[in-house]
């Protein structure tokens, strides 16, 4: 069972994007995680809940939502989730080898743009997502076991933004260059 520490998050836990860590592949999860992995997922739960407690300013980090393993200098398939939806509720998850197993046809994405802790330069379009994913995972909250979970909205965006991560790509490379804005296409779901 992943034993949760509780860190004093720090800005410089992050990784920028022009670091070439984040355009690798990361490996599987085998547990028991080694001593230095323990940490950098320690950074990362400690780094989102500061930022979903309203601790960001306090630390003087940028405030997020989810984080994924590449982000701290971590080459494993781990990501940490902890946000409110659009409907309050609370979404929590810190996930191992997470895979995308299903996805609906219609697509949405987000009217202000998606944002990465990693990037630090605005990066102008809409990025194109599945409004609906089922995603299979290794529950490290509850002693990994399996989990499935049926996301759709910003949990279904969250989702595969933090699972791009996994395999070294970032948002503003899904952001088609010619058609950089969705806003006319009546086909998209809006968040």
């Amino acid at each position: 069972m992943f034993k949760l520490q509780d860190l004093k998050p720090s800005s410089d836990w992050i990784l920028e994007d022009s670091n070439e860590f984040l355009s690798r592949q990361c490996k599987e999860v085998t547990f028991p995680l080694n001593d230095k992995d323990l940490l950098l997922v320690n950074r990362m739960v400690s780094y989102i809940d500061a930022c979903y407690e309203n601790r960001d300013s306090q630390y003087d980090i940028r405030g997020g939502i989810a984080v994924a393993a590449p982000q701290v200098g971590c080459d494993k398939k781990i990501i940490y989730i902890h946000f409110d939806d659009e409907h309050n509720k609370e979404h929590r998850y810190l996930l191992a080898n997470p895979e995308i197993v299903a996805t609906s046809v219609a697509c949405c994405y987000i009217k202000s743009g998606e944002g990465c802790l990693s990037v630090f330069k605005d990066h102008k379009g809409h990025v194109k997502r599945f409004n609906k994913i089922r995603v299979k995972a290794l529950d490290m909250l509850n002693d990994n076991k399996p989990i499935t979970i049926n996301a759709e909205g910003l949990l279904s965006i969250c989702l595969q933004h933090e699972i791009d991560h996994l395999s070294g790509i970032l948002y503003y490379q899904r952001i088609d260059k010619k058609h950089k804005f969705l806003d006319d296409d009546k086909s998209l779901i809006a968040y």
